[in-house]
């Protein structure tokens, strides 16, 4: 199948935001967005974003506005960036996806690793779009827990009164990157979403634990027992998925989406 690739650009309030888009042939095509993780940036998606091309979706990648270390080419800064602009941005996204004249206005698919999952199931969660299947690769449902223990991956502060700046490794964080999550029960928030999900999780993964997406199948699995849901430990899958691992996650993937 030929696959046309260009970039596109949106708009955020007053940020742009920058990615690319990859059309198969024809017209009415269902639409997928693949979100990168944290201070990653979407080329480290499109081999996902390629693989839902190639089944005849319309796919999108992105960077976030602030949420890249490196090679990101969105606007923002890392100090303004948060799970909830990220999802403000995915919403954009989704927008731009549904203003072309070829693509179809219903059964959109949202792709997301680590916090990129995060931020997709909570967008599918308020129902705004006609969102039909979930694809979550180790998704951070371990953040507002890790906001109220006041370490962050690499960062450490008072979660009772988080600095103005604060350093994860390399990359600078605002505050509102804490405020926007420490009160979220991911649980409660990820159970309206009702309809297909992909739940893959590597059985090494050392930045989140695979118990929050063993928790968040059996909320999707009890909010809806009727949905199609798979949900696999991938063996030896650390918080990404390479060599082997990633392998056996592409054959989930394309397993999952070989029907539009």
């Amino acid at each position: 199948m030929k696959i046309t690739k260009s970039v596109f650009s949106c708009q955020r309030d007053t940020l742009t935001i920058r990615g690319t888009e990859y059309r198969p042939q024809g017209n009415h095509l269902p639409i997928a967005i693949v979100c990168h993780g944290f201070m990653a940036f979407q080329a480290t998606v499109k081999q996902y974003a390629k693989i839902l091309a190639s089944a005849g979706y319309l796919t999108y990648t992105f960077d976030f506005c602030g949420g890249s270390l490196l090679k990101g080419k969105s606007d923002g800064s890392t100090n303004e960036m948060s799970v909830l602009t990220e999802v403000k941005d995915l919403a954009c996204v989704v927008e731009y996806a549904l203003s072309k004249n070829y693509s179809r206005k219903s059964g959109i698919t949202l792709m997301g690793c680590s916090q990129g999952g995060f931020v997709c199931s909570l967008l599918a969660a308020k129902e705004t779009y006609d969102i039909s299947k979930l694809i979550l690769f180790y998704p951070a449902f371990c953040i507002p827990d890790d906001a109220r223990k006041g370490k962050m991956m690499l960062a450490k502060f008072n979660p009772s009164n988080p600095p103005k700046t604060i350093w994860c490794g390399p990359m600078k964080l605002g505050k509102c990157y804490v405020e926007d999550v420490i009160n979220i029960d991911f649980c409660n928030e990820i159970k309206h979403y009702k309809n297909s999900v992909l739940l893959l999780h590597g059985t090494k993964d050392s930045v989140v634990d695979p118990n929050y997406s063993m928790k968040a199948f059996e909320v999707y699995k009890n909010s809806n027992p009727k949905r199609n849901i798979c949900f696999k430990l991938i063996k030896n899958g650390g918080h990404s998925f390479v060599g082997r691992p990633n392998s056996a996650a592409k054959k989930e993937l394309k397993n999952f989406i070989s029907f539009l």
